[in-house]
């Protein structure tokens, strides 16, 4: 019997492993892959979450993560408008970030069970009984689910926003690029998509869209559909045909949802894109998983101190997240309705250039304080 198994070691499962670990609770963490690998992220981080980063000992620079100061916003047409990084950010690939806070985990005490995958969870009166398939059954009192944006598991749970089909498809490279400042993130238009565009670790970039299945369909294929939709955009023509691809095929996933999620399963505690996913129009998913995972640590800790019943738990988790993340996400869901379309992405644009703090406005609501 476990304290506590985390489902899911991306960030926001790593940084609830650290916290509860380091406050003296037992922690299993499963995770279906070996560290380090690559994600579907556009591995973009606002500075939002450094002075919490640097408290549980990780500065993202020592990992060679690079400073971005420079938004870039381009519509199908190559129209663009340039403007300050709101907060500031860094660019860090997840391939070094989760594999430096899994190190740091291990130090810290978390168990790990790699290359396993969860096929099922009970509540059951003592605890929940999790169900894996190389490592038999475990028991723990709390379980948290930070599994990422969509997994079998959600099925299993039979959570509603696994009901319904998404249009949305991710695709990730990393490149090798003298086209794109190193200081800044871009975000392209296409017809149907936009490109996020930022450098990370050793002088790569990542470079990551979202488009629809029905892109894909009318394409074909990939290439076809980057040569023919992706790259009508003058910008990202000159990244394509500039550019040195590290990965020999692109990282995909299917079936993104930005539907609203609820924060409790069948007594499971969801946190990061488990929990709900932000458009990713400045990449700051990434800060929303670190700081979800505070604030939820934080409580969970509070509720094996006997601070909180398992009913304030809950309810003290789910107003705090409402509070930091509930305004943002619905942010991101109504301003990303402009983008990949090419005549609202033109109309925005424009108006952002005329009333420049329309753009820092919309800028705020996606982004946080620091923590």
């Amino acid at each position: 019997m476990m304290d506590i198994v985390v489902i899911g070691g991306g960030l926001a499962g790593l940084i609830n492993a650290i916290q509860l670990s380091k406050a003296g609770l037992s922690v299993c963490v499963i995770e279906k892959n070996e560290y380090p690998f690559h994600r579907v992220c556009g591995e973009y981080i606002s500075n939002e979450t450094l002075p919490f980063l640097e408290s549980i000992g990780l500065n993202p620079f020592d990992l060679g993560a690079v400073a971005l100061t420079e938004f870039r916003v381009s519509s199908p047409k190559g129209h663009s408008l340039q403007m300050p990084l709101d907060l500031g950010g860094f660019g860090i690939s997840r391939f070094t970030l989760d594999e430096a806070l899994y190190k740091l985990g291990k130090k810290e005490g978390v168990h790990f069970l790699l290359q396993t995958k969860v096929l099922d969870v009970k509540n059951e009166t003592d605890g929940f009984l999790i169900k894996t398939d190389k490592a038999g059954d475990l028991r723990a009192k709390l379980c948290i689910g930070t599994y990422g944006k969509r997994a079998n598991l959600d099925s299993s749970l039979q959570r509603d926003f696994f009901k319904k089909r998404s249009p949305y498809v991710g695709i990730k490279y990393h490149i090798k690029t003298n086209a794109h400042p190193d200081n800044q993130i871009a975000l392209h238009n296409f017809a149907h998509g936009y490109c996020g565009i930022s450098r990370v670790e050793d002088d790569t970039f990542c470079l990551c869209y979202l488009t629809t299945r029905d892109n894909l369909k009318k394409s074909g294929n990939i290439p076809t559909m980057e040569k023919n939709i992706v790259q009508k955009n003058p910008f990202l023509r000159q990244l394509f045909s500039e550019s040195t691809f590290i990965f020999e095929q692109p990282l995909v996933i299917n079936e993104v949802s930005f539907a609203p999620k609820p924060l409790i399963e069948q007594g499971i505690l969801m946190c990061g894109d488990t929990a709900g996913m932000i458009a990713p129009l400045c990449g700051n998913g990434m800060a929303m998983a670190i700081h979800s995972a505070k604030i939820l640590s934080e409580l969970v800790i509070q509720y094996f101190k006997g601070e909180l019943t398992r009913s304030e738990l809950e309810a003290s988790y789910t107003k705090k997240w409402k509070d930091l993340f509930a305004t943002r996400l619905w942010a991101g869901r109504n301003i990303q309705k402009f983008f990949g379309h090419p005549l609202l992405s033109e109309m925005l644009l424009s108006s952002g250039k005329i009333f420049p703090p329309i753009a820092r406005l919309m800028m705020s609501k996606t982004h946080g304080k620091s923590f």
